[in-house]
């Protein structure tokens, strides 16, 4: 059972930064996903399981956002960057127990998923 734990959502005005983290279980390619109220859940951000190769989503996020992670302690960040008030949503990581080369942006692809955390932005 892969087990993903969130942390670093909140509120924070527009122009700030937010640190995501998900610590996993285990080394999996892993994705990040947001969901805005009323919205479909959408691709953030993924990497794979070296590292070496990440995706990225929506070109809205491209700049602002960074997906990265440390390799000893299982851990995938997103560093978001110049946060707008569209950015608000619930954010959640997840874990593809497929190990491929570059991150998949479906979210049936990922076969776990960490409990959600909100992230506000104010004008």
């Amino acid at each position: 059972q892969v087990q993903l734990v969130e942390s670093g959502g909140g509120l924070v005005q527009a122009g700030g930064s937010l640190r995501l983290s998900c610590a996993a279980s285990g080394r999996y390619v892993m994705g990040w996903f947001r969901q805005a109220p009323g919205k479909e859940r959408m691709f953030v951000a993924g990497i794979n399981g070296g590292g070496t190769l990440t995706k990225y989503g929506d070109s809205s996020v491209k700049g602002r956002f960074t997906i990265s992670r440390d390799k000893a302690e299982n851990t995938v960040y997103l560093q978001m960057n110049s946060l707008k008030p569209e950015d608000t949503a619930v954010y959640y990581c997840a874990a593809a127990l497929r190990d491929t080369w570059v991150p998949p942006v479906a979210s049936d692809e990922y076969d776990y998923w960490g409990q959600g955390t909100q992230v506000t932005v104010s004008s």
